[in-house]
């Protein structure tokens, strides 16, 4: 009897956490931005979709950057997870909408600018702003 109230608690915070993929939620706008960059470019889509505000345009647009990083070659996938991530410029728009723009030590000539939004207390990135370059 002792031993199932020791793992009752233990089986009830599984869902919560397999809900999240084990992944933290961004502190902040930048925070948000960091992670879901630096998992784009790990080409670790299951946790940039956890930093991703949830939206058809937006699933759209990131089935589209993980259908393009699957056709790199194995060099230049590796290039990306070592690559470095160089902000440029991170602006507060307001209380709740943040521009990150940066590029990355890979490709140094491209810069790209996301939109970090705060939704429901959440910090998540919104890349339908690429779409207005």
């Amino acid at each position: 009897m002792i031993r199932y109230l020791f793992f009752l608690p233990l089986i009830m915070l599984l869902p919560g956490s397999c809900a999240s993929g084990g992944y933290e939620k961004a502190e902040d706008a930048q925070d948000a931005g960091r992670m879901f960059i630096r998992a784009s470019l790990d080409g670790d889509y299951a946790r940039a979709r956890f930093y991703l505000l949830k939206d058809t345009t937006n699933l759209l647009l990131i089935e589209q950057q993980q259908r393009n990083y699957l056709q790199l070659h194995i060099d230049e996938k590796k290039q990306h997870k070592e690559s470095t991530i160089r902000p440029v410029s991170i602006v507060d728009v307001n209380d709740s909408v943040t521009t990150y723009k940066y590029f990355n030590t890979y490709n140094i000539k491209d810069t790209t600018t996301i939109t970090i939004v705060r939704l429901n207390g959440e910090w998540v990135v919104d890349l339908k702003s690429i779409l207005k370059l």
